[in-house]
């Protein structure tokens, strides 16, 4: 696993970069708040992908909020749009996903997740705490005791993150630029060539 000591990481070389996953999708899993979306704009822009939230998409294709859906139809919908957006997703090429924290809970979801690179931004929980206190956009969170809610999300998930094929631990005062630096170095070391999946 790879873990943030110091902030100083030699970048490979554009052209490594740019052809690194060989057009293989690139899909960032991890709890709330871990950065996916962050981290997946600089991935996306540094290997000349195009980018998607799934969150975003699913609040377009059900012109609602996360947040509202939930409320409103619960979390068994939410979930089943998930699936919706990622099976859509999949079927293309040359794309950094950033995907919800709960995506790993469905076993359908690993048919799509396993057509790409899977890659896990593992946070601290206080870390995840201190970005996510007093957020009111996430369902989730919405109860007495998130600290104690993150912990039993995170055990609900851990084992089922560390399927990724790539885990990069994060310290929460890492510069996204570092992190991006940092999956794209594990990418390379962790996965050779001829382990890549070929897009379809």
């Amino acid at each position: 696993m790879a873990e943030f000591s110091s902030y100083e990481i030699k970048p490979l070389s554009d052209v490594t970069e740019k052809h690194l996953l060989k057009g293989v999708n690139l899909y960032l899993v991890g709890m709330m708040g871990a950065g996916k979306t962050t981290i997946g704009r600089i991935l996306a822009k540094r290997l000349k992908y195009r980018f998607f939230d799934t969150d975003v998409m699913i609040e377009q294709l059900a012109g609602k909020s996360v947040s509202e859906i939930f409320a409103e139809s619960g979390e068994e919908e939410f979930r089943q749009i998930e699936t919706n957006v990622l099976s859509e997703l999949s079927a293309y090429t040359r794309l950094a996903i950033a995907t919800g924290g709960g995506i790993v809970l469905q076993r359908q979801n690993w048919s799509y997740l396993h057509h790409g690179i899977v890659v896990w931004l593992d946070v601290p929980i206080e870390q995840l705490y201190l970005r996510l206190k007093g957020n009111t956009t996430r369902p989730l969170l919405q109860t007495p005791d998130p600290l104690q809610k993150l912990q039993t999300l995170l055990e609900q998930r851990q084992n089922l993150y560390a399927q990724a094929d790539v885990r990069v631990r994060i310290n929460g005062s890492a510069p996204p630029s570092y992190v991006a630096s940092r999956v794209l170095e594990e990418i390379d070391r962790k996965i050779k060539p001829g382990d890549r999946r070929s897009p379809k």
